[in-house]
């Protein structure tokens, strides 16, 4: 079983930066792509940047410019550095880990972190 602990989020006024973190308990994490998602109020779940293990990017493109991901696989960590923080940012933001064996696809996730982004 994989532990996801994240780490980082708070109150921030608009225009600020928070920097969140995801440790995992186990280093098949790291050999896998990592990601962040949010959760808006009475919104769906949204991906908001994956990561690969060898650290190709991807992200949405309502932050594409803002945030920006990152690991460190020795660490079994990933981070999510946000920049430019915007009231539509607020929401829980959850650290993923998607292990691909086989055919079989295995989703982990975090309890979630609150980011709220107001003045």
């Amino acid at each position: 079983q994989v532990q996801l602990v994240e780490s980082g989020g708070g109150l921030v006024q608009p225009g600020g930066s928070l920097r969140l973190s995801c440790a995992a308990s186990s280093i098949i994490c790291s050999k896998n792509v990592m990601g962040w998602y949010r959760q808006a109020p009475g919104k769906q779940r949204e991906l908001v940047a994956t990561i690969t293990s060898g650290g190709s990017a991807s992200s949405a493109d309502s932050v594409k410019g803002r945030f920006t991901i990152s690991r460190d696989n020795a660490k079994n960590t990933v981070y999510l550095q946000m920049n430019s923080l915007k009231p539509e940012d607020t929401a829980v933001y959850y650290c993923n880990c998607r292990i691909l064996a086989g055919a079989v696809t295995y989703n982990y996730w975090g309890q979630g972190t609150q980011v709220t982004v107001s003045s």
